[in-house]
């Protein structure tokens, strides 16, 4: 058996009681920094949505807005050090934090939702279990469309208009800014299912201030296939 000096036999016990110590520091600390934002990648190319969104208007919209609130909320989280795990523990305690930290995580959220519940060659009335509720909630896909389609006209300023299901029910409504329903600040409360953008710079180099015409011509533009997933 090969002899250790006393001197190896010190040192390396040091070092293992060192290590002993510091690693579940270490992993605290990685546990704690593990939650981040990111971008989804987009699920179509830029132009895909046309005529109803135009492709230089969904390249800005992607590579600039949304790439900001992401980088924006995660430069808050490192610097405020944010422990929350998931998105969902952030969303319910976001009261508590920074504007910085709120306003961009609702915006890196809400934009990876708003991609993926648009496809090229959406739109259409839904069918299925999507389309079941609908009609149950609202009477009619026309009656569901028309109030929708108030929630949108109707935020003053930027936000988003919204369906959502809240205790099994399907309700419609609007938030300011980059605020969602899954914050505990948010009048309206529940399982986001639809959303729609209407700030400004989601319509304006196509539509200017037609506001109207950039909801009525979204309609052509939804997945409701991901739109019927989210439904419990």
């Amino acid at each position: 058996m090969k002899k250790i000096s006393r001197r190896k036999f010190v040192i390396d016990s040091a070092q293992a009681t060192a290590l002993a110590l510091v690693a579940p520091a270490l992993l605290q600390a990685k546990e704690v920094g593990a939650f981040s934002f990111s971008q989804v990648a987009l699920p179509y190319a830029y132009n895909a949505l046309e005529p109803y969104i135009d492709a230089q208007t969904m390249e800005i919209h992607y590579t600039k807005h949304h790439a900001a609130y992401v980088k924006n909320v995660n430069d808050a989280i490192a610097a405020e050090k944010i422990s929350f795990q998931t998105e969902t523990d952030f969303f319910a305690h976001v009261s508590k934090l920074s504007p910085k930290a709120h306003n961009n995580a609702g915006g890196a959220w809400n934009h990876n939702f708003f991609w993926q519940v648009m496809k090229p060659k959406g739109g259409g009335a839904p069918a299925g279990k999507i389309g079941d509720a609908i009609t149950g909630a609202f009477g009619s896909f026309d009656k569901f469309k028309e109030e929708f389609t108030k929630a949108a006209m109707s935020r003053f300023g930027s936000g988003w208009a919204w369906l959502v299901q809240a205790n099994g029910k399907l309700k419609i409504g609007n938030s300011p800014n980059q605020d969602n329903p899954l914050m505990d600040t948010s009048d309206l409360k529940g399982t986001p299912l639809l959303g729609l953008d209407v700030w400004e710079h989601a319509y304006y180099l196509k539509y200017q201030n037609k506001r109207n015409e950039y909801v009525a011509n979204w309609w052509n533009t939804i997945n409701w296939d991901e739109v019927a997933k989210r439904l419990a």
